[in-house]
């Protein structure tokens, strides 16, 4: 299979580079297309060209809801921009995303050496900060389709909407293998298994990077999060639970269990990798010269950028100076600055004073910007700095929803049915309950629109129950109650019922149990106790405590966090499509025993689905 895509690629990128001709902004010489020898040759004669605060500047990124005016970014050739999660124009429209960037870049490129920046954006399951974009299920479905094919065209689908708002760069895909479900950011992990994760991350890198886009630029992959980040252990992370905390593991089981995905996504080129906010072994990643260095760079041969995570290198102990000199020591090439009140002006005066003063040398400097040129020279951006109006259309086309909806019903995992799928269409009635069924925010989770996301309309997309109420006959009467509490008596009806987690993201996510919520347990009671077949379809970043309760259930399905095309999950349960999903995490008794559950403790295993 990625034979495959790596040939389609390849003729891809024969036929791209066949045409560009390109032009250094500053010294008139092509670019892209050049072999890395000539690229080395460009990168050192601007090296030589720049001050040291034109190369602080280089090293630095800010959100750009904090830019305290828009000239600082020529004044001191700021080397990227990001939009975090919520961080949008002010009014949330593909239009005015791109004139932002272009606003932006325009900027920079007033500086003295005409260096373009470098934006960047957590586009995770889509163009997901973007109003009308097309929001893919969460990684934990995307693994639960053991599709390559699928995840590269979805990574594909995804960088043709990020580049026609002008963005160069996404914080994706994320190659964590999460154990402990605990976690808030499990659904980031398409696995607990390191092997389907590799697997899968290398046909999202090559996805996102290979993307023919309007720009001229190729968008630029992130790996994230190096390294150990869903591997903590419980109690070590913050609020004394999971995220954050600390992963014990030895050099030798380090490179066995973990090393191999990052190593699958260098060899598919990734040009940017994120460190992890965790510790291994008690030492903040941020700060550790062995991972970030000794082992990423010298011994796994990446030669891209490494970037901090948001306000990352602020949990290394010590003050932030000491902060700056340690992580930037350890192999940190770019800095995520954060936060109000121009952090990004006293990160770049206390970086050029330890340099000055001899705690970080010049030449580990020269390394990162170095670094940070070439991926800039690599994926086009100086001779295509400035995006033009001609591609906003495919923002949540219908071709990229066609795909969205492909993924959401191959992730969908039948776990139960007693004879419940597949539905009738002709049926005289269904009943459709419960929180989830018709909430568009609960649907996508985390990372829609806003960093935690939200309930309800927040974009635009189909619910389940309007999926439900498209796929019925005109004669069926799709009957919807929140509760079922105003409902008759069953006749021969049958109930599919939504229930689930709210959305979440990070830490915020993160709890010391995984029960269903008592709501949605009155809710499926409700409609039994009065007579109904109740088909329970689950929205949730994570396996959860279903056993207490899946024997009284007549059908069960896992859904994650489908996205914004509802309709997939309907192509499932009225027979359109054999359901193909299969659990990617095994499914403990108790959730919270995680993905290292004993065989005798687990409700399903790996890979089961009906």
């Amino acid at each position: 299979m990625l034979e495959f895509i790596k040939n389609n690629i390849m003729k891809k990128y024969i036929v791209f580079l066949s045409f560009l001709v390109i032009c250094f902004s500053c010294n008139n010489v092509k670019t892209n297309g050049l072999s890395e020898s000539e690229i080395d040759k460009k990168v050192s004669e601007l090296i030589e060209l720049m001050t040291l605060d034109e190369k602080v500047g280089q090293m630095t990124q800010i959100d750009q809801r904090f830019l305290d005016t828009i000239t600082d970014l020529s004044t001191y050739s700021i080397g990227s921009l990001l939009s975090g999660g919520g961080s949008h124009p002010s009014v949330n429209e593909p239009q005015a995303w791109l004139d932002m960037y272009n606003n932006y870049q325009e900027e920079t490129l007033k500086s003295r050496l005409q260096i373009p920046l470098i934006y960047g954006i957590d586009a995770v399951h889509g163009h997901n900060n973007v109003y009308g974009a097309t929001i893919f299920p969460q990684n934990i479905g995307l693994g639960a389709t053991n599709n390559p094919e699928l995840v590269f065209k979805i990574s594909e689908a995804t960088s043709i909407e990020v580049a026609a708002t002008g963005i160069d760069w996404t914080f994706s895909p994320c190659l964590s293998s999460p154990e402990d479900y605990r976690w808030g950011r499990t659904y980031e992990g398409y696995s607990s298994d390191p092997a389907l994760v590799e697997k899968l991350g290398e046909a999202s890198v090559m996805g996102y990077q290979s993307a023919q886009t309007n720009s001229g630029k190729k968008v630029v992959a992130c790996a994230k999060h190096f390294i150990g980040d869903g591997n903590t252990e419980f109690g070590t992370g913050m609020n004394g639970l999971v995220d954050r905390g600390n992963t014990v593991l030895t050099v030798d089981e380090l490179k066995e269990k973990l090393l191999p995905k990052y190593q699958a996504a260098i060899e598919a080129d990734v040009q940017t990798i994120m460190a992890s906010y965790n510790s291994w072994n008690g030492v903040k990643c941020h700060g550790s010269k062995e991972l970030l260095t000794d082992i990423l760079k010298v011994e796994m041969g990446f030669e891209g950028f490494v970037i901090s995570d948001w306000q990352g290198i602020d949990e290394i102990p010590g003050n932030y100076k000491t902060d700056i000199i340690t992580s930037i020591n350890a192999g940190i090439d770019m800095v995520m600055v954060s936060g109000q009140g121009q952090p990004y002006k006293k990160f770049m005066r206390l970086l050029k004073e330890s340099v000055e003063e001899g705690s970080i040398p010049l030449a580990r400097i020269d390394d990162a910007v170095t670094r940070i040129l070439k991926v800039k020279l690599r994926n086009g951006l100086f001779e295509n700095p400035i995006v033009k109006n001609d591609a906003l259309q495919v923002i949540g086309s219908d071709s990229h929803r066609d795909i969205a909806r492909q993924a959401v019903r191959e992730s969908m995992v039948v776990l139960k049915n007693q004879d419940i799928i597949p539905i009738s269409k002709n049926s005289k009635s269904i009943v459709v309950a419960g929180r989830g069924a018709d909430n568009l925010g609960m649907q996508c989770g985390g990372w829609t629109i806003n960093w935690q996301g939200g309930q309800g309309d927040i974009t635009v997309g189909t619910t389940i129950l309007d999926g439900i109420k498209k796929s019925v006959s005109a004669d069926t009467n799709v009957i919807y109650s929140i509760d079922g509490k105003d409902l008759a008596m069953a006749e021969d009806e049958l109930a599919v019922v939504v229930i689930g987690e709210d959305p979440y993201t990070e830490f915020f996510g993160d709890k010391d149990n995984l029960d269903l919520l008592n709501d949605d347990i009155e809710t499926i009671n409700t409609l039994k106790n009065k007579g109904y077949k109740v088909m329970v379809l689950l929205i949730s970043g994570r396996p959860m405590n279903i056993a207490d309760h899946i024997n009284s259930w007549d059908g069960f399905a896992a859904v994650w966090l489908p996205g914004t095309e509802g309709d997939g999950i309907s192509d499932i349960l009225f027979g359109d499509f054999q359901s193909s999903g299969k659990l990617s995490y095994p499914w403990p008794i108790k959730a919270e025993y995680g993905a290292n559950a004993e065989d005798k403790d687990l409700l399903f295993n790996f890979g089961f689905g009906l």
